[in-house]
């Protein structure tokens, strides 16, 4: 059987924020992944899987990396979920116009993200902790007129 190539990176944009979720890239792809990164404006990355490069490279080039390590097929923990909270509250208000990225090993199973944009993307795990998932309301942002929302990105 031939050796399948990782899905393509996906933008997920919502309202003022925009996310892309991409597989883990190797220290062979590395610098093609960097260009990826740079073509979105990514700013930040949320690694949630083990490390599959040095993040040297992709700091050198002013971009942040985050490791939030869970296990494949499972939900994220309260901590995790309390931290990307927060770093979406600051980032798209401190840095208007910037793009998170977000990959676990192939962009599938830990990403947080909408199944539309990338099939195969929650297990049934992942989906019923979704279904549980209650918001803490700790996202909220204006919009143009001034009127604060609620929002809850998963």
């Amino acid at each position: 059987m031939a050796p399948t190539s990782p899905p393509a990176p996906v933008e997920v944009t919502y309202r003022n924020m925009r996310f892309l979720i991409t597989h883990s890239p190797t220290s062979a792809t590395l610098n093609k992944f960097i260009e990826e990164l740079k073509k979105h404006g990514v700013t930040t990355i949320v690694r949630v899987c083990e490390a599959t490069y040095d993040t040297a490279l992709v700091e050198k080039e002013g971009i942040q990396v985050l490791d939030w390590p869970f296990d494949d097929g499972s939900s994220p923990s309260n901590q995790i979920v309390d931290d990307w909270l927060s770093l979406v509250h600051i980032k798209f208000r401190e840095e208007p116009g910037c793009c998170i990225a977000v990959h676990c090993v192939a962009g599938l199973g830990r990403t947080p993200f909408i199944r539309q944009k990338r099939r195969g993307a929650f297990n049934s795990k992942q989906l019923l902790y979704l279904e549980k998932y209650r918001s803490k309301m700790r996202l909220r942002y204006k919009d143009s007129s001034g009127h604060r929302n609620n929002c809850c990105i998963q």
